[in-house]
């Protein structure tokens, strides 16, 4: 009886074993991927000789580049012709694209204009927005937690938008292209890196043309000096190694877990705007933003709570 026991103790330990090393490395690869998000604002503004829109077209362009590099390495350029083959499949991703296109610009652009502190707001919300989405596109139903939190943060909109004495464009802009881009990915259900490679095999034709514009028109930075196009090329390096380590995270770690890491990214941003940048944070901006940091308390204790109702679920059909 004990040597049965024993027989059934080993796998069990060495699965709990491995299962630790997968979330440990998980959270590794989520953390790591929502930092270097986080701290993009200060790369954006280190590139500043050069426009968002230059910038922005280096990052399609180089993202191509370094995305073929990774199908080709994991042996992805098969599956990847295929979705390019598949007309619907193919228009879908040319819209993302355009959504993707978008957010990256209004990001870029934020920097270069002393408002990464309003981006980050964007980035706080972009979760309340998936929620409006779930509703009003997918049909789903509100939990109660999940009710309130949506009331906070429309309250906390609502006083950023008298304190800024204005609708904060950049924050709705950011929140609803990438909340957007996310519910069509979504449907779609396909590979991340397949996807984005074909998304920038989209955007590389009229960003190649406008960087073509400029090196004709002599007012590119890119080919001034060999550091600084260094720099302007490491764009891709930097969208696309972070987007790897979010997908290794997502495959590792429950929902619930990668869905609360998220808000890393806009609280370093928020950080960085305020510490290093320096932009103003009068208190009627703080009351907006405390507003949006409780309404996203609830979402995440709702996140949390709804993720162990799956986890008892599946452990009752064992």
């Amino acid at each position: 009886m004990g040597f049965r026991c024993s027989i059934y103790k080993l796998p069990l330990k060495y699965l709990r074993r491995v299962k630790l090393n997968r979330n440990g490395s998980g959270i590794a690869y989520g953390v790591g991927a929502y930092v270097i998000w986080g701290l993009l604002p200060i790369y954006w503004r280190w590139l500043d000789r050069a426009t968002a829109f230059e910038i922005l077209a280096h990052r399609a362009i180089w993202s191509l580049l370094f995305c073929l590099i990774f199908l080709a390495y994991q042996k992805q350029l098969r599956t990847t012709f295929a979705l390019l083959k598949n007309l619907r499949t193919f228009s879908l991703l040319a819209l993302t694209s355009l959504l993707l296109s978008a957010n990256w610009a209004i990001y870029i652009w934020s920097v270069s204009v002393d408002r990464v502190v309003e981006a980050a707001l964007g980035y706080y919300i972009t979760p309340l927005v998936a929620v409006t989405f779930g509703v009003f596109v997918l049909k789903e139903k509100l939990r109660k937690l999940q009710i309130v939190s949506v009331s906070l943060a429309t309250v906390g909109v609502v006083i950023l938008t008298v304190a800024y004495g204005h609708i904060p464009l950049i924050a709705l802009g950011l929140a609803v292209s990438w909340g957007s881009y996310s519910l069509i990915k979504k449907r779609l259900n396909a590979g991340a890196l397949e996807t984005l490679s074909i998304e920038t095999l989209v955007a590389f034709i009229p960003n190649f043309a406008f960087l073509t514009y400029l090196i004709n028109k002599n007012e590119a930075q890119f080919g001034q000096d060999i550091g600084f196009s260094l720099a302007l090329f490491s764009a891709g390096l930097f969208t696309v190694i972070p987007l790897l380590m979010f997908n290794a995270a997502t495959t590792r770690l429950p929902l619930t877990v990668t869905g609360l890491l998220q808000y890393i990214t806009p609280s370093i941003m928020f950080l960085v705007g305020i510490v290093i940048f320096h932009e103003p944070l009068p208190v009627a901006k703080i009351v907006g933003f405390i507003f949006i940091w409780i309404a996203l308390t609830f979402l995440g204790t709702d996140l949390v709570k709804s993720g162990r109702s799956v986890n008892q679920r599946k452990g009752e059909t064992f």
